[in-house]
């Protein structure tokens, strides 16, 4: 029985400890962190949003065409089927393995003007699901039992929980469009590897880093945005969030 109470009393003072940080998130430092991301996206990282700027050579040099004499060319197909067969004929089965590609340059980096930029904007992202959740949980206390009447209030709190649970949703996609965007690179380098003469793969990857780049600025804004939403949605409704129902009964008579 003294173990239950303990557990029943830690819980209460997590309920009392996460509204006191709700309340002092929503009033003080949703405030500060609007601020903070204004000053971020006027800095010289997104201001001018120069999208050649984040142009990377990449380190895979064109190799020289090769000539190729066509009589000699089919001699040599001829013989190489001959070998081929006899080959064939001393040897089962062999496992030959995978064939790997060597760049002779050394490796393909990546690109470290949008490797600096997510490292800035990825901890934004995982702030605002942080808080979102906090914010979700502290709305989720407030709803009062279920009961008859006066349900003004509730419908307001169901409101502005959707809204919160929205915005966790959507900050927490944010990481997901970030690594679809190395996995994707990753293949354009391949590519490039590969067929290192055709120059459109080339491009492809500038205009990837370009898109990149200009993701990663609206995904500031967002985040800048679903702050100030979140913090005039609450502000706004405060008293009712706190407060659903009225105390104040009408009498008949």
């Amino acid at each position: 029985m003294a173990k239950t109470t303990t557990a029943t009393q830690k819980v209460q003072e997590y309920k009392d400890t996460l509204k006191t940080k709700a309340e002092d998130l929503i009033l003080n430092g949703f405030p500060e962190k609007i601020v903070k991301l204004n000053e971020l996206l006027e800095t010289s990282l997104f201001v001018p949003l120069d999208l050649g700027s984040v142009h990377q050579k990449l380190n895979i040099p064109i190799p020289d065409p090769v000539h190729i004499n066509s009589n000699s060319d089919h001699a040599a197909s001829k013989k190489r089927k001959l070998d081929n067969a006899k080959s064939e004929n001393e040897v089962n089965e062999v496992d030959v393995g995978t064939k790997v590609m060597l760049l002779t340059s050394g490796p393909v980096p990546c690109n470290s003007k949008l490797t600096e930029l997510i490292g800035i904007v990825k901890p934004h992202i995982k702030e605002l699901v942080a808080d979102s959740n906090l914010l979700k949980m502290w709305v989720s206390f407030m709803i009062p039992k279920i009961e008859d009447g006066n349900n003004f209030g509730v419908s307001i709190q169901e409101d502005t929980l959707a809204e919160i649970q929205s915005v966790e949703s959507e900050a927490a996609a944010f990481f997901d469009q970030i690594s679809r965007y190395y996995v994707s690179r990753a293949k354009l380098i391949s590519k490039v590897a590969k067929y290192p003469h055709i120059e459109d793969y080339r491009r492809s990857v500038q205009e990837m880093d370009e898109k990149e780049y200009l993701s990663l600025w609206l995904v500031l804004c967002e985040v800048r945005n679903r702050y100030s939403t979140l913090h005039d949605i609450v502000t706004k409704n405060i008293d009712k969030i706190k407060k659903p129902r009225s105390t104040n009964s009408v009498s008949l008579y």
